[in-house]
């Protein structure tokens, strides 16, 4: 019988999403609803050294925010529980304590010291085969000093004991057959001197109990990977193993190198998800959701980062990316993150978004910015209006604020130079001929019409005009914001403008 679908996302609650680990979430979310299976959120939280408060509720919320919740985790448990790492403390000393039995491990009872004064005398110092023999551990003491110093509760950790000229092969799903030479890794902690599990020990007991069919992780776990397998056969689990895939790297814009939050800081744009407060430092880091980014623009993108459907198609749906998923189209090479194409993401995700899905968001973001929003039908048509000019969801504040109130001042610089008294003449003509009932293209026929008897041509007139009603040399079709506007609003702009252009 075919092994049902449980996939797991499992990050470490030590701060911000850093947006490859909500692509790694998001692939297993893919993964998990195409083939009907369970997406399960796992806190990894061994490392309390590392622990941040509140930084699970952020991971939460990222999740929640960009529409992919898991079907099980810690706030919505299921048969498969606890899913937190602290909570399964217990459950991981056994697994260290077999595999010490079967000669798979051992304990080390190096102190801090001589491990820091080993790596001062050799510099490339690594705990394994070549120089475990050196240390102090449960393969250089005899049985009796090795009792009496558990006896005595003196501190240890448990270290794999990594074999000798072996070859550690898997099938990777995204990079195909995948081979290491133990005697290149060293051996690795399991089990650290407060009892927690390191993430290696962690990982295959976790995977293990809950069942887990495919890991998804990123490429930089790749080199731990003959550790994991080597305890799933250690523990005599070989046969439960989930299937790997290791994602590719997002890069930085250049290429080189993975793309770190010290990027986006020296670049000027986010790598998390959503704002991270860091309650150590105080620091605030921007995320995707707070610059104007909308989920789904959000999720479509990521999913663009070192995956295609094979088409040209590049505007997914999180059901269009369900559908499409496949690990076969995954790339094995690391994607270039490219914040131009990702405020393009963006902008195509605003255009194609009705303004009544938009509506609540941008009366929103109208809000914080002062901007009182008196009717919401008239906000309706506002957003349909200048949707299209907006690449982040702030642009909305300077796309449409002159709908809801006039400007406070003008680009005196774009029309001064070539103002005169005959074309305030002009204005001042129009705007008595403006009414209510009038349509766009008639208003701009009396313009035309207009002009033409003043010896004006249209286009010298359309900037002041544009200017009166906005501001600036800017939004959508002059006559379409008049329309809006209205009769009143719109001759009263036109006054005002006057005379501030006659001065």
């Amino acid at each position: 019988m075919e092994k049902k679908v449980r996939v797991r996302f499992a990050p470490s609650p030590t701060g911000g999403l850093h947006l490859g680990g909500v692509r790694t979430a998001l692939f297993n979310y893919l993964f998990a609803k195409q083939h009907n299976g369970t997406f399960i959120l796992r806190v990894e939280d061994t490392d309390q050294t590392r622990f941040v408060a509140g930084a699970e509720e952020y991971i939460v919320d990222c999740l929640n925010w960009c529409g992919i919740m898991p079907d099980e985790s810690p706030q919505q448990p299921g048969a498969f529980g606890p899913y937190r790492q602290s909570e399964r403390k217990a459950s991981y000393k056994q697994y260290a304590d077999q595999l010490i039995a079967d000669g798979f491990a051992y304990y080390a009872f190096d102190t801090p010291e001589e491990l820091t004064a080993k790596r001062t005398e050799q510099p490339n110092f690594l705990y394994g085969q070549k120089t475990r023999m050196e240390m102090r551990n449960s393969l250089t003491l005899s049985q009796s000093e090795v009792d009496d110093l558990l006896a005595a509760q003196t501190p240890y950790v448990v270290r794999i004991k990594m074999p000798e000229d072996e070859q550690v092969s898997f099938n990777d799903m995204i990079r195909g057959m995948v081979s290491f030479d133990t005697n290149l890794v060293d051996d690795k902690v399991l089990l650290k001197a407060d009892g927690m599990p390191t993430y290696h020990l962690a990982v295959v007991a976790d995977d293990k109990a809950m069942e887990i069919s495919h890991a998804f992780r990123g490429e930089e776990w790749l080199p731990s990977a003959p550790i994991h397998i080597l305890l799933w056969k250690y523990l005599g689990w070989e046969a439960s193993m989930p299937q790997w895939a290791h994602l590719p790297l997002i890069l930085k814009p250049d290429g080189n190198g993975k793309l770190s939050k010290r990027d986006g800081d020296r670049l000027g744009f986010p790598v998390y998800a959503m704002n991270w407060n860091d309650p150590k430092t105080g620091d605030l880091t921007k995320g995707f959701k707070e610059l104007g980014f909308m989920p789904e623009a959000f999720v479509n993108l990521l999913a663009m980062l070192g995956w295609n459907d094979g088409s040209d198609k590049e505007i997914f749906t999180l059901a269009e990316l369900i559908e499409s998923f496949s690990i076969d189209r995954i790339s094995k090479a690391g994607a270039k993150f490219d914040f131009e194409k990702a405020k393009w993401y963006n902008h195509e995700w605003i255009k194609q978004s009705s303004a009544s899905n938009l509506q609540l968001v941008v009366s929103n973001i109208l809000t914080e910015a002062n901007i009182e929003v008196k009717n919401n039908d008239y906000l309706l048509q506002v957003i349909d209006l200048v949707k299209d000019r907006c690449n982040l969801l702030g642009d909305f504040v300077t796309q449409s604020a002159y709908f809801f109130a006039a400007p406070n001042q003008y680009d005196e610089a774009a029309v001064k130079p070539k103002w005169t008294i005959e074309k305030a003449t002009f204005f001042n003509e129009y705007a008595n001929q403006l009414t209510d009932d009038l349509t766009a293209q008639q208003l701009e026929e009396k313009f035309k019409t207009l002009a033409e008897t003043k010896g004006f041509k249209p286009g010298e007139l359309m900037l002041p005009f544009r200017v009166m009603l906005v501001g600036g040399k800017f939004g959508p079709g002059v006559f379409d914001i008049a329309v809006m506007l209205g009769e009143n609003e719109t001759k009263s702009r036109i006054e005002k403008a006057i005379t501030v252009f006659n001065a």
